[in-house]
């Protein structure tokens, strides 16, 4: 098959790819994108294209798997590696809710429950949340690095009991 009749037959798909890419992504202009994309990657690999097979099978399958790599890619895109050693921060959204109205209400709870807490509890506490490993935070206040972290798991509890809702 020539480039010419490759080309002239691949148009001739443009409507079921636009249909397939839709039925993928149920947004319009990322399915325009992936029928760009799709054959953008057809006409590079025209030379992969076996004569007398079917070209629609082979064109969809080039769409079906860039969709799939394309999620892949956005996926991890969108992962957070945590490495603290408590996986604090694993499934945290990456939207901010800072300068909403609700934000500032519940920053002030958040205060005035962290202050209702015993100074030898929020301590370590407060520290780690401004940044201090726990090593940094067992030696400025002279404790064992288990007993830090335990003080900040069950302050970290008091305070999911103390803002629930």
């Amino acid at each position: 098959m020539t480039a010419l009749e490759f080309n002239y037959k691949l148009l001739g798909l443009q409507k079921n790819l636009k249909y397939f890419a839709y039925t993928l992504t149920s947004n319009y202009e990322d399915a325009q994108d992936l029928v760009q994309e799709t054959y953008l990657k057809a006409l590079t690999n025209r030379e992969k294209f076996t004569d007398n097979t079917n070209l629609k099978a082979w064109t969809f399958t080039i769409m079906k798997n860039t969709f799939i790599n394309n999620y892949r890619q956005n996926v991890r895109n969108n992962t957070i590696l945590d490495k603290t050693d408590d996986l604090y921060y694993l499934n945290l959204s990456k939207e901010s809710s800072i300068g909403l109205p609700d934000s500032d209400y519940t920053l002030k709870e958040m205060h005035k429950a962290i202050e209702k807490i015993s100074p030898e509890q929020r301590t370590p506490f407060v520290m780690y949340n401004q940044g201090y490993k726990y090593k940094e935070i067992a030696e400025k206040l002279d404790l064992s690095i288990g007993t830090v972290k335990s003080r900040i798991f069950f302050t970290r509890k008091k305070l999911m009991d103390a803002l629930k809702d």
